[in-house]
């Protein structure tokens, strides 16, 4: 995706690193795709990860704008989804 496809968009980066990864972040990526598909966020989100937030004794770990969400495993993830984009948009 180019600078100017998403200079509109809210950013949502999830950790990748490994300690998030294997708490949950593989699955909640697919989960995310999907909820902002179904909310029919794609024009207004720029989702994507990032290697490691350093922050991995909190993880998983979602950033949306500036704020950080911390231990957001399978059971707070559709909440922590849901709490930023009523939130927001």
């Amino acid at each position: 995706m180019n600078q100017d496809s998403r200079k509109n968009k809210k950013e949502l980066i999830i950790c990748l690193g490994s300690a998030c990864f294997s708490r949950g972040n593989k699955n909640a990526v697919q989960i995310i795709k999907d909820y902002i598909k179904e909310h029919q966020l794609e024009d207004r989100v720029y989702f994507h990860g990032c290697h490691c937030m350093d922050k991995c004794q909190d993880g998983p770990i979602l950033k949306f704008e500036d704020k950080v969400y911390t231990q957001v495993n399978s059971d707070r993830l559709l909440y922590v989804l849901d709490e930023i984009f009523h939130k927001y948009f």
